[in-house]
Parts: structure tokens; C-alpha cells; sequence
């Protein structure tokens, strides 16, 4: 599993989907996160700007990467 490190306290699920390349834009994040198709720590997110912090797990298309 890939391992994504930021700078901030959090960064917001779109971004850190575009960061960890799963996604090839905002717009492609938006579509994919309100289709359902995205899980944060196991758990469907429908939120684009849900807060991301370290040691969260990302999973999207059989993808996953760790916040570090």
C-alpha cells in the first residue's frame, strides 16, 4: 500500500485522491466520491471535502493509500 505523506493536519478527500493519483481531477474525485465508489477507512464516503488525516486509508477502484 502506497503511502501518501502531507504537510498539514488534514488535507480533504478530493485532494488527497488527486495527490495520490487515483483521480485525474477535482471533477473526476467529485463524480466517483457522490457514485459511492470511494471508502475511507472502510466506510463509503459521499463527501468530497471530508477531512483527511494521517494514518487514514483511502480505497478506490481495488486502489488503496495510506495518509501518512
Amino acid at each position: 500500500m502506497e503511502i501518501i505523506h502531507i504537510r498539514d493536519e488534514y488535507i480533504k478527500l478530493g485532494q488527497a485522491m488527486k495527490l495520490a493519483g487515483m483521480v485525474g481531477s477535482g471533477v473526476d474525485a467529485k463524480i466517483v466520491i457522490q457514485d459511492g465508489l470511494v471508502k475511507v477507512n472502510g466506510v463509503t464516503q459521499m463527501q468530497r471535502g471530508k477531512k483527511i488525516k494521517s494514518g487514514d486509508i483511502i480505497t478506490y477502484n481495488g486502489e488503496s493509500v495510506q495518509i501518512g
